[in-house]
C-alpha cells in the first residue's frame, strides 16, 4: 500500500511539473484510437487559482474568470494577461465565488457577462448575472441584469454556465441543494432562464405560472450550456447525485425530471424518484453512471482535429479527463471515449479557436489555460 501511494504521489508531482513547463508533446495515438499524430500542450499565460470560466473575446483573445473573484484577458498568441478591475463582489464558499464568463461584440464595444454568487444577506447568496462594458482593463457602466429569486444558505449548486444566441443569453441555475426547487417553476432555482440583450423586456415563460425568466425546469445542477451551431439546439449537461449526470437537449417549455425522474442514487443508498421518464418529462439523450462530474462543454468543428468533427467535447472534473462524445445519424450521443487521463487535473472549460486548437481550463490551486494543438 505504501508503494503505491508513494507512486501516486510522485506522478501527481511530475505531471504538475510538466504543467508549469510552457510546452510539452502528448502521444495519444496509442491509448485513444483518435489522434494518429503526436500533440502540443502549451500553458497560456500565468498561474491562476480555482480557474472557472472561459469565453472567446476575438480569435486571439479570452476571458478567464476565478472562483475567488478575479477576471483576466488572456492574449492566446503574445500570452500577454491583464487583470481586469470593477467585477462584481462575490461569495467565494465552497462551490461559490466568480463562475462563468461570455461577451458580445456590439459594434466597437465589447460587452462581458458574469454569473457569480451574489451576497443578498446577511447569512444568503443567490445566483446572480452581471453585465459590464471591457474598457481597457477595467469594467465600466456594470450593473446585475438578473439575480435569482430564491437565495439560500448553503454554498452549493450555482450552475452559472452562460451561452447567448440571437440577443438572448440563457443561464443555468442549480438547485442550491434543495431539490423540491426545481419543481417550483415559481422560483429560478433548479432551471435555466433566458434573458433578452436588445430591450428591457425579458421573453416570456412558456406558462402564466411560472416566474417570467424561466426557459426550462427540473434541473439539478447544469455546469455546460451551448449552442450546436449546426443545428441551433441549445444542449446542457448537469450533475447528478450518486450517478445520473445527463446530458440534455434543452426546449423552450420543458421539464427534465429532477427530483421526481433521476437515474442517480441517494448519496447513503436509495432511489431518487423514477429511473423513467412518465408523460410531462423529457429524457436525458445521454447519461453516466458512475458520475464523471462534468464541466465545460464544446462541439468541435475544427479543421486542426478532423477526427474530432462534430463531436462534443465534456471536461470531467472527478475522473479528471476529456470526455469525446460521438453522434448518430439522428444527432443524438451513441458512444464515447475519454482522452487525455490525469493530464490536465479537474477540467472546468473548454473552447476550440479559430485554427481548431483546443483551449482547456482545469481548475486547480495552480491552475491555468493550456492549449491542444497539432504538431506539424
Amino acid at each position: 500500500m505504501f508503494s503505491i501511494l508513494y507512486l501516486d504521489r510522485l506522478y501527481w508531482f511530475a505531471v504538475k511539473v510538466l504543467l508549469l513547463t510552457t510546452i510539452y508533446i502528448f502521444s495519444l495515438g496509442n491509448s485513444s484510437g483518435l489522434f494518429a499524430s503526436e500533440t502540443s500542450i502549451a500553458r497560456i499565460g500565468p498561474a491562476l487559482e480555482h480557474p472557472w470560466g472561459l469565453t472567446l473575446v476575438d480569435n486571439q483573445r479570452v476571458l478567464v474568470t476565478t472562483r475567488p473573484g478575479s477576471l483576466y484577458l488572456i492574449n492566446t498568441s503574445t500570452q500577454i494577461s491583464k487583470k481586469i478591475s470593477n467585477t462584481p463582489n462575490v461569495v467565494e464558499y465552497r462551490q461559490g465565488g466568480l463562475l462563468d464568463v461570455t461577451s458580445q461584440r456590439i459594434g466597437d464595444e465589447i460587452v462581458v457577462f458574469l454569473c457569480y454568487s451574489k451576497r443578498v444577506s446577511s447569512s444568503e447568496s443567490s445566483t446572480a448575472v452581471y453585465r459590464a462594458t471591457l474598457d481597457d482593463d477595467a469594467l465600466v457602466n456594470g450593473s446585475d441584469i438578473f439575480v435569482s429569486n430564491k437565495p439560500s444558505k448553503g454554498g452549493v449548486h450555482f450552475g452559472c454556465r452562460l451561452a447567448i444566441k440571437d440577443n438572448t443569453l440563457y443561464a443555468s441555475v442549480g438547485d442550491r441543494g434543495e431539490r423540491d426547487n426545481a419543481q417550483n417553476p415559481r422560483n429560478h432555482s433548479g432551471t435555466i432562464i433566458h434573458l433578452s440583450l436588445s430591450s428591457a423586456k425579458t421573453p416570456r415563460s412558456p406558462n402564466k405560472n411560472w416566474a417570467k425568466e424561466i426557459y426550462s425546469i427540473g434541473h439539478r445542477n447544469p455546469q455546460g450550456l451551448v449552442f450546436n451551431d449546426r443545428t441551433g439546439e441549445l444542449w446542457s449537461h448537469e450533475h447528478g447525485p450518486r450517478g445520473g449526470d445527463e446530458i440534455n437537449i434543452i426546449s423552450y417549455g420543458n421539464n427534465y425530471g429532477w427530483p421526481k425522474v433521476s437515474y442517480g442514487k441517494e448519496y447513503i443508498g436509495g432511489n431518487i424518484g423514477l429511473n423513467y421518464s412518465p408523460k410531462g418529462f423529457t429524457d436525458p439523450v445521454w447519461k453516466w453512471t458512475p458520475s464523471i462530474a462534468p464541466s465545460g462543454m464544446a462541439f468541435y468543428y475544427g479543421k486542426m482535429f478532423p477526427e474530432l468533427r462534430g463531436k462534443l467535447l465534456i471536461g470531467s472534473l472527478k475522473f479528471m479527463r476529456l470526455f469525446v462524445v460521438s453522434m448518430g445519424k439522428k444527432g443524438y450521443p451513441n458512444s464515447e471515449t475519454s482522452i487525455f487521463k490525469n493530464v490536465f487535473g479537474r477540467i472546468r472549460d473548454i473552447e476550440v479557436l479559430d485554427d481548431g486548437s483546443i483551449l482547456i481550463l482545469n481548475d486547480e490551486q495552480d491552475g491555468g489555460l493550456f492549449r491542444i494543438s497539432r504538431l506539424e
